[in-house]
């Protein structure tokens, strides 16, 4: 079986409007459109380069109305009215700047990614508010795990939102792709929470829990306190006991108090795809990624279990540098491993994929493979706003940043059901 995803096309009558920050190259975009939800405004900006490549695309697909490319911190307002903010943020340190004794007034450092959402939450009160991030968000900082997330969720609650999360395995929901991504949905409503009750939100009747169906390992949930003043959760959140987060997989934040449980995907879905779903025909794929036999070896060891002695540079200290065994080739069976935004290019590599060609040899996986395991529809990467075709290392880089787009449009369909009741 060949998989293809469904080509885009704008909902023709939506039940609610989108904004999308770090838009990328649409992967929201796509699967909330196919939940009948209308993106009316996007902004994508790269800090690291000139051009503005993933914008370019961005606009090549869905046009210029409604599309910013600036820097978030120039966003002062957003120019027309909507019902859901969403966003898959880079991952960063959300520390505030300075502790106060009060949070009135508090707000973090300057050019950190949160406080501009946060800013933006606050200015326009959207009914919903759907983030998506790497999962290692809920334990971070090293030095106070989870001391990040516990600042993001005691912002969004004094914002007025009740705030679930979920650590989701695509593969373990039918897609090609182990892709592990922590989800953040959050709910405007100040009395919401009085009629709530934390485990049954959490495992049944949750946005979240609605879409994506899970099996509690727990009989009740854990509770964690997150104080008001945010500079001191800034400070002293999880300071004694910094060697593990306190936040599980699963979550719900109302009044105070983040209830958590360690829960297992129950999959909704009957059919599982795997990576060889993906794959174009050899004969379809450029001589460029298939690789030469001079290669093989260094694509094998790199893919190998290794110890190498290594010298760190400050002390002179010797140690041994550990490596495990990677599949080689990726089995064709599986769901792939994630896309990382290194995939691209010709080097030998241990974390690009490789398959075993019809003829006996070797090859990398080509951009619209990616795209398929992302479920992007094929070549959505092809071309940029100016008809130029975009170069495959990028295509490649772009589909490390994405998020599967199947996941977005079952999650956008419970929040559809939501904009619906009202």
């Amino acid at each position: 079986m060949v998989f293809k995803t469904k080509k885009y096309k704008e909902p023709v009558n939506p039940v609610g409007t989108v904004a999308e920050l770090f838009a990328g190259v649409g992967g929201f975009r796509i699967g909330l459109a196919r939940a009948g939800l209308q993106t009316v405004f996007s902004n994508q900006w790269e800090p690291s380069t000139k051009i503005q490549h993933a914008s370019s695309v961005y606009v090549a697909k869905f046009g210029e109305d409604g599309h910013s490319s600036i820097d978030i911190a120039s966003v002062e307002k957003i120019p027309t009215s909507f019902d859901v903010l969403v966003g898959g943020f880079p991952c960063q340190d959300y520390s505030v700047a300075k502790t106060l004794r009060s949070a009135k007034g508090l707000r973090g450092k300057k050019g950190v990614l949160w406080w501009e959402i946060l800013r933006l939450v606050e200015l326009h009160k959207p009914k919903f508010v759907f983030l998506e991030n790497v999962d290692r968000l809920l334990k971070s900082p090293s030095s106070q795990r989870g001391r990040d997330f516990a600042v993001m969720l005691r912002t969004l609650s004094d914002a007025g939102y009740v705030v679930e999360w979920r650590v989701v395995n695509a593969a373990e929901y039918g897609f090609p792709q182990r892709r592990i991504r922590v989800f953040i949905v959050a709910r405007r409503g100040k009395t919401l929470g009085k009629s709530i009750k934390p485990f049954d939100y959490i495992t049944k009747s949750g946005i979240l829990a609605r879409a994506l169906p899970v099996i509690s390992t727990q009989l009740d949930c854990n509770e964690v306190e997150i104080e008001e003043d945010w500079g001191r959760v800034s400070k002293y959140f999880n300071k004694k006991s910094s060697d593990k987060s306190p936040f599980l997989n699963s979550g719900l934040f109302i009044k105070g108090v983040a209830y958590t449980l360690k829960t297992e995907a129950a999959p909704r879905m009957k059919g599982f795809a795997t990576l060889g779903d993906v794959l174009q025909k050899d004969s379809e794929v450029d001589d460029a990624f298939f690789i030469p036999e001079n290669q093989v070896k260094a694509w094998r060891y790199l893919k190998g279990a290794k110890s190498i002695e290594r010298v760190h540079k400050e002390s002179g200290t010797k140690y041994n540098y550990a490596e495990g065994s990677m599949a080689f080739p990726d089995l064709e069976s599986n769901p792939s491993r994630t896309i990382l935004t290194g995939e691209g290019g010709t080097t030998p590599s241990r974390f690009k994929h490789i398959i075993n060609t019809k003829a006996g040899g070797y090859r990398r996986l080509t951009p619209i493979e990616l795209e398929r395991l992302n479920g992007f529809p094929d070549d959505w990467t092809k071309l940029d706003a100016n008809g130029n075709q975009v170069a495959d290392g990028k295509r490649a880089f772009f589909m490390g940043n994405a998020l599967v787009v199947g996941l977005i449009e079952i999650v956008g369909k419970e929040i559809a059901k939501n904009l619906n009741q009202k």
